[in-house]
Formats: structure tokens, sequence, C-alpha cells
């Protein structure tokens, strides 16, 4: 049974920075494509952030490049997202993603391809 679950969630002044990881369990984790998306209430879930499972390679959205940053330690079956110059609209609920095989050209940014979810953390930036 697959189990992914999220922490480092919190709340947060303006400015600020969090670090979020989500453990995973009951699957192969590096062999797993991992993701980082986003939901703020009454919108829909946003991508945050993707690092594939061969080379590590990572993705991010336009808005948080230059913000947060995705890694994964595989010998710890965790992905990681450090979020800094935190601001008000990055508060929602995070939520991390697995998927496994998906062909080339694959919109990696679709909550839709991913076969797997946790059950997310609040993150409140605020002052």
């Amino acid at each position: 049974q697959v189990q992914l679950v999220e922490s480092g969630g919190g709340l947060v002044q303006p400015g600020g920075s969090l670090r979020l990881s989500c453990a995973a369990s009951g699957l192969t984790f590096s062999t797993y494509t991992m993701a980082w998306f986003r939901q703020a209430p009454g919108k829909e879930r946003e991508f945050v952030a993707v690092i594939n499972w061969s080379f590590g390679n990572t993705y991010y959205a336009d808005s948080m490049k230059e913000r947060f940053a995705i890694s994964r330690d595989n010998g710890k079956n965790t992905v990681y997202l450090q979020m800094n110059s935190l601001k008000v609209e990055d508060t929602a609920v995070y939520y991390c993603a697995a998927v496994r095989t998906y062909r080339s050209g694959a919109n990696l940014s679709s909550p839709r391809l991913y076969d797997y979810w946790g059950q997310g953390t609040q993150v409140t930036v605020s002052s």
C-alpha cells in the first residue's frame, strides 16, 4: 500500500522560510517522479515543482522557481520542498504526488498525471 505523508507546514511570517517533507512508503521510491502541488481555498490545485526519477532534473512553476527548491533523498524515500521568501499568496495546502510511468512529452505539471497523493500539509503565511 502506497503512502505519501507530508510534514513541515505551519504558520510563518511573510519573507520567512519553511521546508516541507514528503515521506513515501510502499513503492520503489527511486523509480518515481515526485512533485509538489498546492491548493488554496476556492482555487484549483496548482503545480509547484517536480523532480524526476532518473537524473533528478527539476522543473518549477514560473512564479516559484526563484524562491522554491525541490530535492529528493532516495536513501530516505523522501522528497523536500524548500520555500524561501514566502508571500501571503503562498498560503495553501501543499501536496506531494508520485508517478512512475508516463509517455515522453507528458505534462508533468498536470495533476491528472500522478498516481498517488499525500493528505497535504497546511502552509499559512501571515503577519
